[in-house]
């Protein structure tokens, strides 16, 4: 862990994890199944053992309606919170791209912002579409991304940035030759 990388503490994600699902009273084969992981790996994130990745934690918390912000970090009942770079969250993901999250946990406040970095070559998954009423603003930084929105495909420079409606499937590529990093802020419709 370096003061500008942390890492992400496993024990107390987990522990949110089995805090959240308790309050939902779901059965950690329920939430298996909401996220579309398999209970064996649920399990072992809950227990802090393994650690998960970006898709991974996308699916666990879509299938608690909430978001991977508030997975990762303590909620604040601060009116003003800065979150230092320090202190910023960064969870890897396979072949070796990362999120950066940007934004602290405020209660009540479902906007989540984060920064992604995506080498060359990388594809970073698809991901599920967000509830109804679910806004993405998102603003290339460097290199180039192949963003996908259910079957429409954008192809997107270093300035250039989009506005989509979260309630579709979503994927993430860099099919250029440098790395792509990328601002994404979400407005996310969380199920009261």
């Amino acid at each position: 862990m370096t003061r500008d990388d942390p890492a992400l503490d496993l024990a107390a994600l987990g522990l949110r994890i089995r805090a959240m699902r308790k309050v939902q009273s779901l059965t950690l084969a329920e939430l298996a199944g909401r996220a579309e992981i398999s209970l064996s790996m649920l399990s072992s994130v809950e227990r802090g053992e393994k650690a998960a990745t970006v898709l991974v934690l996308h699916r666990i918390a879509t299938g608690l309606g909430t978001s991977i912000a508030r997975l990762v970090e303590d909620e604040s009942p601060a009116r003003a919170v800065v979150l230092r770079r320090s202190d910023q969250v960064v969870v890897p993901g396979p072949g070796d791209w990362t999120r950066r999250i940007l934004s602290p946990v405020i209660p009540g406040v479902e906007f989540e912002m984060m920064q992604t970095t995506i080498p060359p070559g990388v594809d970073t998954g698809t991901y599920g579409p967000h509830p109804a009423g679910s806004h993405e603003y998102l603003m290339v930084e460097a290199g180039t991304l192949t963003l996908t929105l259910d079957a429409e495909t954008h192809r997107l420079g270093a300035g250039d940035s989009i506005y989509y409606d979260g309630a579709c499937r979503h994927g993430y590529r860099n099919d250029g030759e440098a790395p792509c990093r990328y601002v994404l802020a979400m407005m996310v419709r969380r199920p009261r």
